[in-house]
């Protein structure tokens, strides 16, 4: 495994909006594995393909309560109920603002062997979700962040 480099905001790579995973290579599971330590590595609890400058539909996950989520080509299927809390991220380091996210989100997605999965979280998990979804789309949380600081 490799850390790989964090992209910083201003980076237009951010921005832009990445393509499905056609088809699950040894080189799609080398950058899982590898945004998975590049995430740990940053404290941080979730990483999208584009962080690491790979436009492509790909989401690393992890908190206390889920493990590890591994996403690939995901998609919010349910969301429910709202929550405002303060969120950062990684790309954006030093810096944090309160969003409105679903209380409870629920997304479908396909793991490392192809299979279709769902997984279903509230709070936290919900809030990563949506956020490193967002970041598939070219969407940053300081789009919708109220009182940013930092």
């Amino acid at each position: 495994m490799a850390k790989l480099n964090i992209v910083k905001h201003g980076d237009p790579v951010l921005r832009k909006v990445c393509r499905p995973v056609d088809e699950i290579t040894p080189r799609i599971l080398t950058l899982l594995d590898d945004m998975a330590e590049t995430m740990r590595d940053a404290d941080g609890c979730g990483l999208a393909a584009p962080q690491v400058g790979i436009l492509r539909r790909i989401v690393v996950i992890e908190t206390e309560e889920s493990g590890l989520i591994e996403l690939i080509n995901p998609k919010i299927i349910a969301r429910a109920g709202e929550q405002r809390e303060y969120e950062g991220c990684l790309s954006i380091p030093g810096k944090s603002g309160i969003t409105r996210r679903p209380m409870h989100v629920t997304v479908r997605a396909l793991n490392r062997e192809g299979k279709q999965v769902e997984y279903s979280g509230s709070g936290l998990l919900a809030r990563a979700f949506c956020h490193e979804l967002d970041h598939l789309d070219g969407k940053l949380y300081i789009d919708i962040a109220e009182d940013i600081q930092g």
